[in-house]
């Protein structure tokens, strides 16, 4: 079994019955949660001109191949109605990989870790929650959270 971090979040609807839906789908998909992050609300990052979003981060345990858990994703996004229409835009539902085992991979659809992780708070504060032990790129994650600048971040529950 691998050890994988996912970023969800969304803005659109019910964003936190949207998250909770996400988490149980992907369980029953192979994607079963360890432990997942308290849920913040945070500003958009590139488009700004919409609602702010709820995101977590949940670690999860999977047997699925880092493409096959990229497919089943994409999956629970469709069926939450994910639309891709602006970047960064508005959504029902948005669910990265952020980190799989130790694993390092970058090509046309999937880069792991993450590529711009280390510089979102969305994603690296519940991260910290969760992991506070974590080393991204050799870099104590502790570190670069006490680095991040910018983004206005509220813990909700």
């Amino acid at each position: 079994m691998s050890r994988v971090y996912l970023g969800i979040g969304g803005n659109i609807g019910d964003r936190r019955a949207n998250i909770e839906r996400a988490v149980e789908l992907l369980a029953s998909k192979g994607a079963l949660p360890i432990k997942v992050s308290s849920i913040y609300e945070t500003e958009p990052v590139g488009y700004m001109d919409q609602d702010w979003f709820y995101n977590i981060v949940a670690e999860i345990e999977t047997s699925l191949e880092p493409y096959e858990l990229l497919e089943q994703c994409n999956h629970v996004e469709a069926e939450l109605k994910r639309e891709r229409l602006i970047r960064w835009g508005p959504r029902t539902i948005d669910i990265d990989i952020l980190l799989y085992d130790d694993l390092e991979l970058s090509d046309e659809k999937l880069t792991i870790p993450h590529p711009r992780m280390q510089e979102r708070a969305f994603v690296m504060l519940p991260l910290y929650e969760i992991a506070p032990e974590l080393s991204i790129k050799g870099q104590n994650i502790g570190e670069i959270v006490k680095n991040l600048k910018g983004e206005r971040i509220n813990r909700i529950v």
